[in-house]
C-alpha cells in the first residue's frame, strides 16, 4: 500500500476512530494509544482485505478488539452477567428532560454507561454505523447489538435524568436540541 493511500486512510477515519477509541477507554492518552495501534496494525496488514469498502469496519473491529485485549491483559474485563438488571424505561416525560440537556452534557453521562453497552451506542449514534457495521465491528449479532442498544439507551436516560435533577436543584436549566431522528438505521 502507497504511502498516500495510508494517508488518505487517516484522515478519512482518525477522528471517528479517536471518538469511538475514547468512548471506550476513557482516557485522551489511552485512546490516542488505541487509534495508533490500529493504524499500525492495518499498515502490517491491512493489504489483506479483499474489499477496500469494508475499510472502516475493518478499523473498528480492529480498534475495538485492541481495546478489549487491553482490557483482558489488565484484568479489569467486566461481563454482562455481572451488570445489574435493566430496570423499566422512563416515562415519556423523562425524555423530553433529557433531550433539553446540552450535547457535552450528553457525551460526559455517556462515559458513566456500562462499558458493554457504551461501545454500541457511541457506533450507533456518534459514528453513525448501522445495526450490521455495529455488529461486524463488535463482532457479535446483530440481535445483540439491538439488546444492548435499548438496554444501553434506557441506562443512559437514566444518568441524564438524574443529573437533570441535579440542576433542577441547583436552579440551572440546560437544554439541547434534539438528536437523531427517530428511524431506525438497517
Amino acid at each position: 500500500m502507497s504511502n498516500q493511500v495510508f494517508a488518505q486512510l487517516v484522515d478519512a477515519h482518525y477522528t471517528p476512530l479517536f471518538r469511538f477509541a475514547l468512548s471506550l477507554a476513557r482516557r485522551e492518552a489511552d485512546a490516542c494509544d488505541l487509534v495508533q495501534q490500529t493504524f499500525f496494525i492495518w499498515a502490517k496488514s491491512g493489504h489483506q482485505l479483499r474489499e477496500v469498502s469494508k475499510a472502516k469496519t475493518w478499523l473498528f473491529t480492529t480498534l475495538y478488539r485492541e481495546f478489549l485485549r487491553g482490557r483482558r491483559r489488565d484484568q479489569r474485563s467486566q461481563s454482562i452477567e455481572d451488570l445489574p438488571p435493566a430496570a423499566q424505561d422512563l416515562s415519556a416525560e423523562d425524555i423530553d428532560h433529557a433531550r433539553r440537556m446540552y450535547a457535552h452534557q450528553v457525551v460526559e453521562a455517556l462515559q458513566e454507561v456500562d462499558e458493554v453497552f457504551r461501545a454500541p451506542l457511541t457506533l450507533f449514534y456518534l459514528e453513525d454505523l448501522s445495526y450490521k457495521e455495529i455488529a461486524e465491528s463488535l463482532d457479535v449479532p446483530i440481535g445483540t447489538v439491538m439488546s444492548r442498544l435499548s438496554r444501553g439507551k434506557t441506562q443512559l436516560r437514566k444518568i441524564m435524568a438524574q443529573k437533570e435533577a441535579g440542576s433542577r436543584q441547583e436552579g440551572v436549566v440546560v437544554e439541547f436540541p434534539k438528536t437523531k431522528k427517530g428511524g431506525v438505521k438497517q
